[in-house]
């Protein structure tokens, strides 16, 4: 593993069910527990998925012509068993209009094995979860 592979967030408590995430780049996001209208942990997860493949099929389809329209769904059934809880039945479903004529004809041709190419290379967080990588959770020395 090499410096430029390790990616990173930190997560801050902002108030009662409130977190912020911060990358290394300074960029925030908020999000909470489900009480309010703030994505919940389990919705980023969704959004992670749908971003990652959605962004690989862009880059693929738009050298061709822009879209007019681009929209990802991913859904899921949250689970409680004997696993604990766990996301299954996740799907991911693009719905993409490109415009008519030879640059669309081409974006379309390409749409389906982009979206596969994606999900079977490409999209680190769909193949992480379908790999299976294991997590560690420590608790830093210094907590107090």
């Amino acid at each position: 593993m090499t410096a430029n592979s390790l990616r990173s967030v930190t997560v801050e408590r902002t108030g009662p069910g409130e977190f912020t995430a911060t990358n290394a780049r300074g960029g925030t996001l908020t999000f909470a527990t489900g009480t309010g209208p703030g994505f919940t942990p389990v919705e980023l997860f969704l959004a992670a998925i749908g971003g990652c493949t959605a962004a690989d099929v862009d880059v693929a389809t738009s050298r061709h012509t822009e879209p007019v329209e681009f929209t990802v769904t991913v859904t899921g059934n949250k689970t409680d068993d004997d696993l604990g809880n766990r996301m299954t039945d996740l799907e991911i479903t693009f719905s993409v209009q490109f415009p008519d004529g030879e640059s669309g004809d081409r974006a379309r041709a390409i749409l389906p094995r982009a979206v596969k190419t994606s999900h079977d290379r490409l999209c680190t967080v769909s193949r992480t979860v379908e790999t299976g990588t294991p997590v560690t959770a420590t608790v830093s020395p210094a907590t107090r």
